[in-house]
């Protein structure tokens, strides 16, 4: 089991954002701030460092004052490139670090308490990786990992295995049930993330109806 407290966090931002477009789906307009500074600060008060993991000019993130660590692994080989890529650099700059979580950032929801939970839930296996549930349904980027995952992550990689889901299984990790939250009678899922325009409209709704309802008398 890991204490919140030793836990650091990545923002993954470095997918290449298709169904979107391209570009850096990140950055989009969501309520008066980028997708990802939704994201960043909802996680930011539960790790005790946090950096972003993104490929080309990091100048782009500037405004939200973090690292950016790019992949270790040439041809965008996806999120698990940036898990392994946040595991080395905190290993290195983060003394402190007994494990990583990592959130896509196109998941603006995120729960508050999502480091408290994943922590309290790892378990004392040789590499504990536990892992965010909503639904019935894993999320395998919103993970906690400790940083001896590191290794299988980078040999999976080098065998050309891409794929997160595959890696947690081989893991055996803990799956972490989280609820639906409200939002002004509806219930959404806290890892509901932005894939399409249609996603971000529906994201904005909600977050109007969260702000009304907590300003509401």
């Amino acid at each position: 089991m890991a204490e919140s407290g030793n836990v650091a966090g990545v923002l993954l931002a470095g997918g290449l954002s298709r169904r979107m477009g391209g570009g850096d789906k990140a950055l989009l307009p969501l309520a008066g701030q980028t997708l990802i500074a939704h994201v960043a600060k909802r996680l930011a008060p539960q790790v005790s460092s946090l950096v972003i993991n993104a490929n080309g000019d990091p100048s782009r993130f500037n405004e939200l004052a973090l690292p950016v660590v790019p992949d270790e692994f040439p041809d965008y080989p996806g999120p698990l490139a940036g898990i392994l890529a946040a595991l080395r650099w905190h290993a290195r700059e983060t003394p402190t670090a007994r494990a990583v979580v990592s959130v896509s950032a196109d998941a603006p929801f995120v729960p508050l308490d999502l480091v408290a939970r994943l922590a309290n839930a790892l378990p004392t296996t040789p590499t504990p990786v536990a892992v965010a549930q909503s639904r019935e349904r894993r999320h395998h980027v919103i993970a906690l990992w400790s940083l001896e995952c590191a290794g299988a992550i980078e040999a999976a990689l080098a065998r050309g295995d891409r794929k997160v889901e595959a890696i947690v299984d081989r893991l055996g990790a803990t799956a972490v049930p989280f609820p639906d939250f409200d939002a002004a009678g509806r219930k959404i899922d806290p890892f509901f993330n932005i894939n399409t325009p249609d996603n971000l409209a529906f994201a904005e709704t909600i977050m109007t109806a969260s702000t009304e309802q907590e300003n509401a008398p």
